[in-house]
Formats: C-alpha cells, structure tokens, sequence
C-alpha cells in the first residue's frame, strides 16, 4: 500500500472522554468507523472504563472468568481473548485509516508496543515486547495490553496501560488467554504519575510512533 509522506498527513484528533461505559464507547467506534472517509481525520480516544472483562474474537471458554465477582463480561469484535479494564487503567483507541498511513496490522501493533517501551524508558524502566504474546511486559509481568479491529482498511480498538489500578480481577482470569500470566502497572513500579499524566505522555508516544 502507498502511505501518505508523514508531512501530509492530517493531524491526529486527541479525544478526553474521561470515564466511559465500555459498551457504549465500542459502539461508537464502530459508528465512526462506518462512516468515515477518506477525508475523516485520524483519532486517538482516551478513557477510563468502569470494571469489565471484554472478551476477544478467539476468547474461548476455559479462559473465562473463574469467580463471579459481579463484573460484566463483554463479548467484542476486537483480536485477542479476554481481558480486564477498570479504574485506574488509561485506555487508547486508535481510529485510523491504515491505508492513508501505509501500515498493516503487525507494523502496526509494533508501534504500539513501542509507545509504551518508549514511555517506561522515559521513567528508567525496561520493557520488552513479546512475538508469542503481544503487549508490553516488565520482565515477565504484562503492564499493557493490545487488541484491534480491521474494518474496510481503517481501524479501532487499541491498548490499555495499568497505571494505578486493582490489578486483583485479573486473577479471575487468564489474562490474554495465557494462564498465570503476571500482570504489573506503573504504580507498582514506583511511578507516582497520575492517570491523566501518564495518558497525556503515553500519547506523545503514539503520536512520535505514528507519525514516524
């Protein structure tokens, strides 16, 4: 695909939707994502979600929920199995029109892992990606997950930090589909930044990464 030299390219739109229902924000997503063209600008959405599970394309039944701890459980359209969001945690959707910017689904999950690489080196913290489970990990703990969708080549969904969050319903779960996988998050790092900031500088991160 030809992308767009990164000096035409429209400004990416940063949206603060505060805390947000997750259902109503996926479909949202989708609505915008029906409808726009080639001349809708490329968006990124920043949100806190109340607790829910959302559960991924390839969810499968063994990886569910083991406890009924009275948290909703969303089956969505995005890649990936189940995961956990809550309070907390900073989300970022990215709505993008892949074509414009010449990136495939890989490339693209790539600068995402990247971002948030990027933004705990920022803190002196070293983080890596992984080929059999994509996210970010601080040694062998997920701190970031990541999940998209595809639709008529543009994209929505897209990662969640664990900033300052009870990381407890994830131990009802297996996380990604991966079973005692260890989950972590800035606060338990020893960074005292707020939900806000480290949304704020995760999406200079994004920013750098997709516009590089």
């Amino acid at each position: 695909m030809t992308a767009t030299p990164a000096n035409l390219l429209p400004a990416i739109e940063i949206r603060h939707l505060g805390r947000a229902e997750y259902e109503p924000t996926w479909r949202t997503m989708q609505t915008f994502t029906a409808q726009r063209d080639a001349a809708t600008s490329d968006e990124i959405w920043l949100v806190e979600h109340p607790p829910v599970y959302t559960l991924g394309i390839a969810a499968r039944a063994q990886h569910l929920p083991r406890l009924d701890n009275g948290i909703a459980v969303v089956k969505t359209d995005r890649g990936g199995q189940i995961t956990y969001h809550g309070p907390g945690q900073i989300v970022a959707y990215l709505l993008l029109d892949l074509r414009r910017r010449g990136l495939s689904v890989r490339p693209l999950v790539t600068r995402m892992e990247q971002a948030v690489i990027g933004l705990l080196a920022d803190y002196g913290i070293e983080a890596r990606a992984r080929s059999d489970a994509p996210g970010a990990y601080v040694g062998n703990a997920k701190i970031a997950a990541v999940g998209l969708r595809i639709r008529r080549g543009c994209c929505y969904h897209g990662l969640a930090l664990n900033v300052e969050m009870d990381l407890r319903p994830f131990a009802a779960i297996d996380p990604c589909g991966y079973p005692g996988l260890a989950v972590t998050q800035l606060r338990d790092l020893g960074i005292g930044d707020s939900l806000a900031t480290a949304g704020e500088r995760l999406t200079q991160h994004l920013l750098k990464q997709l516009n590089s």
